[in-house]
């Protein structure tokens, strides 16, 4: 198993990203961005924690730490960075069920023992995330881009909350808890009204930011398609509805038709740098999600290395981006390591379809 240098060095890598998002977050102001760099100073606290517990030995305030800046907080302000990313599309209705479906894993697995003395929160959380998500799918429905601010307050109280539930919590001896057979922190040791939100922030945020990733791919790569839809809200009501529910499968299914095209045009150079990006940022969030499941089997020796590659992969998608980063410098200052980068958009193959439409396209790249 690899020592605490792995967690360290993530950690280290996931702050450097943080610095500097925030420096482009500070010149530029986008949402996305901020809500990135918040993602990965908690993603370097956890991984963080993890490295000094391996160095020193594991306590209450780092089990805390890691608790509630790795396992719970993390994949929220990920997955809202990509949703503000994709404010001006129509993720706003993938993000809508996702909150949906939290708010009913939050109510099926009440009754576990590991959320026991969650009280009336899993009703509570289920009509909250009913209500945000109806709001959501509402404001997309009517284009209008400021669906984020919902999730954004979503976030933002449930982290709130987090911390305020943490603060009030008392730990048994010795502060902390470690799988006997794997030897790496477990939550076990925390309240089930804390617990409860680790699965209700990660189904949302791990699958904005994976969802989020892939639909950001088809959005901008020259499409094929082969089964057509519609989300013009100008439509008749059922004509909508209709297009709703095939809407992923459609998109699916020309997402692989359209793979042809789009590797011809990476290798010619004509692609929009979102496309390469976001894979790669799909597979930073799809390596620690496969990882973290097999340690929670009991199989560790990739648990470390998911993280690191997972870091790794992130960062270089949100460096491939030129919408994240237009220019390259050493943060906070005025040394460019690589001159602003300007976007060269294939042009769509023959038969494919609009971007979504082209406005969503011209209004994302902006």
């Amino acid at each position: 198993m690899p020592g605490p240098w792995l967690a360290g060095v993530t950690a280290l890598l996931a702050f450097l990203f943080a610095i500097a998002l925030f420096d482009q977050w500070r010149e530029r102001r986008r949402g996305f961005q901020l809500a990135w760099a918040i993602g990965m100073v908690l993603f370097g606290i956890g991984s963080g924690s993890e490295a000094l517990a391996g160095a020193f030995g594991w306590s209450d305030p780092l089990y805390r730490a890691w608790y509630v800046a790795g396992a719970v907080l993390t994949p929220a302000w990920l997955g809202l960075g990509t949703a503000m990313l994709l404010a001006r599309t129509r993720f706003g209705y993938t993000y809508a069920a996702l909150l949906l479906l939290s708010g009913l894993l939050a109510l099926v697995i009440r009754n576990s023992p590991n959320y026991a003395g969650s009280g009336p929160l899993p009703i509570l959380y289920l009509v909250v995330a009913a209500i945000l998500a109806i709001a959501i799918a509402v404001e997309t429905y009517f284009q209008n881009d400021d669906w984020t601010k919902f999730a954004a307050g979503a976030v933002v109280a449930s982290t709130i909350l987090a911390f305020a539930l943490l603060a009030i919590t008392t730990l048994p001896a010795p502060g902390y808890f470690l799988d006997p057979a794997t030897h790496q922190p477990k939550g076990d040791l925390m309240p089930g009204y804390l617990r409860l939100l680790t699965p209700i922030l990660n189904v949302t945020g791990a699958l904005a930011l994976l969802l989020g990733a892939l639909f950001s791919a088809y959005v901008f790569m020259p499409k094929h398609r082969v089964l057509a839809y519609s989300l013009d809200p100008r439509q008749p009501g059922d004509q909508f509805l209709f297009n709703l529910l095939i809407a992923p499968v459609a998109i699916i299914v020309n997402f692989v038709s359209s793979l042809p095209g789009a590797v011809a045009a990476l290798l010619s150079g004509r692609i929009h740098s979102r496309v390469p990006a976001t894979l790669l940022i799909a597979i930073g969030a799809f390596i620690p999600t496969i990882t973290d499941s097999l340690n929670r089997l009991g199989s560790t020796e990739l648990f470390q290395l998911g993280k690191f590659l997972g870091v790794v992969f992130l960062f270089a998608g949100f460096l491939a981006s030129i919408e994240t980063f237009r220019e390259i410098r050493i943060p906070f200052t005025s040394v460019v390591l690589r001159r602003t980068r300007t976007e060269r958009v294939a042009a769509p193959t023959t038969g494919a379809e609009p971007a979504e439409t082209d406005s969503e396209v011209a209004a994302t790249v902006g």
